[in-house]
C-alpha cells in the first residue's frame, strides 16, 4: 500500500505523487523515464534563453523543474531506488539549472555585445556548481535531511523558480539575472559553511 504524502513534503512533489498514484503500478514506467524527460526538457529550454525566446524557454524550464519530483516520488513508491538513479537525477539537476543560467547570460550578450552579461552567468553558473558538489557532500554525510530546504506552507526557497515565466512576461529577465548573479554566490557561502559545521562534527565524532 502506498503511503499518502506527509503534510511537510513541498507541493510540487505532492502533486507529482498524486499525478502517479494511477500509473505507479505500470511496470514499464521507470523512474529514469522521468529524469530524462526533465533533462531533455531543461537543456532544450536553456537553449531557448540563448537564442532569445525567453517565455517558450521559462515554460520549458518550469515543466523540467516539475518533472524533477517524478522520478524520486515513484523511485519511493515502487521502491525502485537505485544509485545509478539518484546520480541520474543529480547529474541532471546539475545540467538544467546551472546551463540554464550560463545561457541565459549568453542569450543577453548575442543581443547586447556586453561582456557583463557572460560574467552575470557565468558567476551565477559556477555558483550553482559549487553548490550542488556541496550539498552532495553533505547528504553523503548527514543523509536527504542535512540537506533539507526551509519549508513554509509546503514551498521551499527554490520554488521561486516556478515564478520565471512571470519574470519574462514583465519583461524583468535581466534584472532577475542581475539579482541572480548577487544572490548565487551568498547562497554558495551559506552553504559551504553549513559543509565546513558538518566536517567539524563528523571530526568531533571520531
Amino acid at each position: 500500500m502506498i503511503n499518502p504524502p506527509k503534510n511537510q513534503t513541498p507541493w510540487d512533489a505532492r502533486i507529482a505523487r498524486w499525478m502517479l498514484y494511477p500509473v505507479s503500478k505500470n511496470r514499464f514506467l521507470h523512474p529514469n523515464l522521468f529524469t530524462t524527460f526533465r533533462l531533455l526538457t531543461g537543456s532544450y529550454g536553456a537553449a531557448l534563453f540563448m537564442l532569445g525566446a525567453h517565455m517558450s524557454a521559462s515554460l520549458l524550464f518550469v515543466l523540467s523543474n516539475f518533472l524533477d519530483h517524478f522520478d524520486g516520488e515513484l523511485a519511493r513508491m515502487t521502491n525502485r531506488s537505485s544509485r545509478f538513479g539518484h546520480f541520474f537525477d543529480l547529474f541532471s539537476d546539475f545540467v538544467v539549472t546551472t546551463g540554464t543560467f550560463f545561457c541565459i547570460g549568453l542569450g543577453f550578450y548575442l543581443q547586447t555585445e556586453q561582456n557583463t552579461y557572460i560574467f552575470m552567468g557565468a558567476i551565477t553558473g559556477i555558483s550553482i556548481m559549487a553548490i550542488f558538489h556541496m550539498r552532495h557532500l553533505i547528504e553523503e554525510s548527514e543523509g536527504k535531511a542535512g540537506t533539507a530546504q526551509p519549508n513554509a506552507f509546503g514551498f521551499e526557497a527554490e520554488d521561486i523558480l516556478y515564478l520565471l515565466p512571470l519574470v519574462v512576461a514583465f519583461e524583468c529577465l535581466e534584472k532577475f539575472m542581475i539579482l541572480a548573479s548577487v544572490g548565487a554566490p551568498i547562497a554558495t557561502f551559506v552553504v559551504l559553511k553549513q559543509l565546513v559545521n558538518v566536517r567539524k562534527k563528523k571530526g568531533t565524532a571520531s
